[in-house]
């Protein structure tokens, strides 16, 4: 390419380029697109993802059975009434007054329906001092929390009539305001916290008010876009809330990561000498491509969640898609407009004590990680030792790793009242709290051999030892549909739940309801659904696994040319990922620093978080990643030897990666503070991993094993030279030649 011919390659590059020259058609561009984005959302409303959606199998089956018939099952309450000690028990008169004064009570709120007591259903403990008071709530389960409270009240009034027994409620409605009084914020202030916190990371890295507020605003407006676009799509593809946190979780950090590699490059330009359009236009053909290409990468990643199968993992992994997505292009095109337009003002509202951290080397941070490649560079073969070696060592806990639904206790553990009574309530009554639910579908449910079937199911479940009972049926005539609860042996113990749900599914099942021609009876509830998700996620690991892997493979192969950095890229990736899977099992499951993070006693790793972490993190990591490896081809083109190309990537990018890293640990962090145990486990599991990654993986065994590996980090055998080449080979030097010029003579603007 001839100085005086610049044609610039590569999509970064030209959209740079336009941004620059169109500044305020780009800028208005964008600024429509999400005022059009969100006006579309909000018109179109976001659907959801419906409880027959969530999963296949028998709970998929159950749930569809409900919403056919069009039964709203309402939401179910229960009084425990306990002796708190000696001899009472609940055949005494103490004890049946106060069972009638709490069906009395609750009835005369008008919120409650179907009241039994527990002398009419049998719901008596057997050692005669626990029983339950069982009624529904009135109007739609989704909103009962918001209706329970007189009914709380009420049963509070009857505690203090009488002390010697313990009167506690427990149920959907008063789990669900329980949960929403204590925790219904923590998400609103993580959410809250997080955009403060990366502007003030962004305000130390850069020094400057509105260098910092760049990152975070197109961030900002990336999240906004997006949301309304998933609004849009959702009537294609349903969402959920939690894809709506994991959308602003992912969008935040790729949004500002972006825009803060390509700020950073284009202001290390500046400083380096060069003028405000050719540091721009260096930073649209470096950055901007490295962006796209880890952009492209991350979108692969997380498009793996659609092979899961599981509505709610399809949603998260399409959310978070679309916002890499949008985000990319906003750092691609938006930016450069808004930095052509800002010119020397993007240094304005300097901080006077952060003035001297202008420099890009990044100040301490480069003399630091000067001083460790040197290290790692004098001896390779050590650094890939040690550095693998610690890697395996964080891993190796992750061979033991016991995933499951967490239970009530487990996830909030005992710090609130509710949770108390759940176990109480487990223990008296085992499995009561959360009993399996077979949904009976038949040509008529009255009829003799279905009544007899339904009979014989309730008696075999107690004597073939799944079930210590009561076994209650609820018939909906009109729909030829019966409910069956059946408190399963093992209570919150999901393990030994589960054989007791096997026995109903494999033994009990096939002998009674089975027999029956024309007969549906698929069982359904918390622990039935925790297997069928288990069952559907282990399926989905190999699929998703291989997707990602063999895509970012080949998108690296592309982008870079060479079959070493492909292979090498994938090794990294997995070790960052598996390391982080140790962390999770050492503080989670063997409880190994857990009273650091609070985490006593969870014992076992939410099941949806290893395959959600891999996605996320495969995609994560190649930010950083491509960002470094971007930099030493682009010194190796330049014509420095190997060796001298990775000192020269790991140390000029040493400052945005650390700026970013610490951005990223920040705000997973702030999750990891958050109460619930499987957003804690979430949050450290991605903070534990950036740190890891940003730091071992990226400063010293990226650049020991590419320096092992020298000149055949460039390999590319020639049968593979057929390949489309996506590679830019811009190098500052050629970026920076003399500006094109126009018809007219003029030099054009970038």
């Amino acid at each position: 390419m001839g100085n005086g011919d610049i044609r610039v390659r590569g999509l970064a590059a030209r959209a740079g380029g336009w941004s620059a020259r169109h500044r305020w058609a780009a800028v208005g561009i964008w600024v429509l697109f999400v005022v059009l984005a969100m006006g579309l959302g909000s018109a179109a409303g976001r659907v959801d993802v419906k409880d027959s959606d969530q999963l296949k199998g028998e709970t998929h089956t159950a749930a569809r059975i409900i919403e056919d018939a069009g039964i709203d099952e309402p939401a179910g309450e229960t009084v425990l009434i306990q002796a708190k000690g000696g001899d009472l028990k609940a055949t005494d008169a103490e004890f049946r007054n106060a069972v009638e004064a709490v069906v009395r009570a609750v009835e005369e709120t008008g919120r409650v329906t179907e009241v039994t007591s527990p002398y009419d259903t049998k719901t008596i403990s057997k050692d005669g001092r626990s029983a339950l008071v069982q009624f529904d709530m009135r109007g739609e389960a989704d909103t009962a929390g918001e209706r329970v409270e007189p009914v709380l009240k009420a049963v509070e009034g009857v505690q203090q009539d009488h002390q010697a027994l313990r009167i506690e409620e427990i149920g959907g409605a008063s789990m669900m305001k329980t949960f929403a009084d204590a925790y219904g914020d923590d998400f609103k202030k993580a959410e809250y916290s997080a955009v403060p916190v990366a502007f003030g990371i962004l305000l130390i890295a850069f020094g400057a008010l509105v260098a910092a507020l760049l990152p975070v605003v197109l961030a900002i407006t990336a999240i906004m876009a997006t949301m309304g676009l998933m609004g849009v799509v959702s009537h294609v593809m349903p969402m959920s809330d939690t894809a709506n946190s994991v959308m602003l979780l992912v969008g935040l950090a790729v949004g500002v990561d972006y825009c803060l590699f390509y700020l950073r490059r284009e202001r290390e330009e500046r400083e380096a000498g060069r003028d405000a359009q050719t540091a721009l236009r260096i930073a649209a053909a470096t950055s901007g491509r490295a962006i796209v290409v880890s952009g492209v990468t991350v979108c692969v990643a997380m498009a793996g969640m659609l092979f899961t199968g599981l509505a709610e993992f399809e949603a998260m992994g399409l959310a978070s898609l679309m916002v890499v997505a949008v985000a990319m292009v906003g750092s691609v095109t938006v930016l450069p407009a808004l930095l052509s337009l800002l010119g020397e003002r993007v240094e304005k509202g300097r901080i006077p004590f952060l003035g001297r951290r202008k420099r890009s080397g990044g100040g301490q941070d480069s003399r630091f990680w000067t001083a460790v490649l040197r290290r790692v560079l004098a001896r390779p073969v050590i650094a890939v030792a040690v550095a693998t070696g610690a890697l395996l060592a964080i891993a190796a806990p992750a061979l033991g790793m016991k995933t499951q639904q967490l239970t009530l206790d487990q996830e909030f553990g005992d710090s609130l009242p509710i949770v108390q009574t759940y176990n109480r309530l487990n223990e008296a009554f085992p499995g009561g709290s959360e009993p399996a639910e077979v949904v009976v579908k038949a040509d008529d449910i009255n009829a003799p051999e279905v009544k007899s079937a339904l009979a014989d199911f309730r008696d075999r479940a107690i004597r073939s030892g799944a079930s210590r009972g009561p076994v209650e049926i609820k018939l909906h005539d009109a729909q030829n549909i019966a409910f069956v609860y059946v408190p399963l042996v093992g209570g919150s113990d999901l393990d030994k739940a589960g054989a007791s749900l096997d026995k109903l599914r494999d033994e009990v099942r096939p002998a009674t309801l089975g027999k029956v021609d024309g007969v549906e009876a698929p069982i359904t509830g918390q622990v039935a659904g925790s297997e069928d998700f288990n069952d559907q996620l282990a399926g989905a690991v190999v699929p998703v696994f291989a997707f990602v892997v063999v895509f970012a493979f080949a998108l690296m192969l592309l982008s870079f040319r060479s079959l070493t950095i492909a292979i090498t890229s994938i090794v990294l990736n997995l070790l960052s990922v598996g390391a982080a899977y140790g962390i999770l099992v050492a503080v989670f499951q063997h409880g190994w620093g857990a009273s650091l993070v609070g985490a006593e006693g969870v014992g076992a790793i939410i099941t949806w978080l290893p395959l959600f972490l891999f996605v996320i993190l495969f995609g994560l990591s190649m930010d950083y990643h491509v960002f470094v490896v971007s930099r030493i081809r682009e010194a190796r083109l330049r014509g420095l030897a190997t060796k001298d190309a990775i000192r020269h990537g790991v140390v000029t990018t040493a400052g945005v990666v650390t700026s970013a890293a610490v951005i990223m640990v920040a705000v997973f962090a702030i999750f990891g503070t958050l109460s619930m145990q499987s957003m804690k486990q979430m949050g450290v599991g991605l903070a534990a991993a950036v740190l890891i990654d940003a730091t071992i993986i990226r400063g010293v065994l990226l650049p020991a094993v590419m320096a092992l590996l020298g000149e055949r980090n460039w390999y590319l055998p020639k049968w593979l030279h057929r390949l489309p080449d996506l590679t830019h080979d811009e190098t500052p030097q050629a970026v920076a030649a003399p500006a094109a010029r126009n018809d007219e003579g003029e030099p054009l603007k970038v």
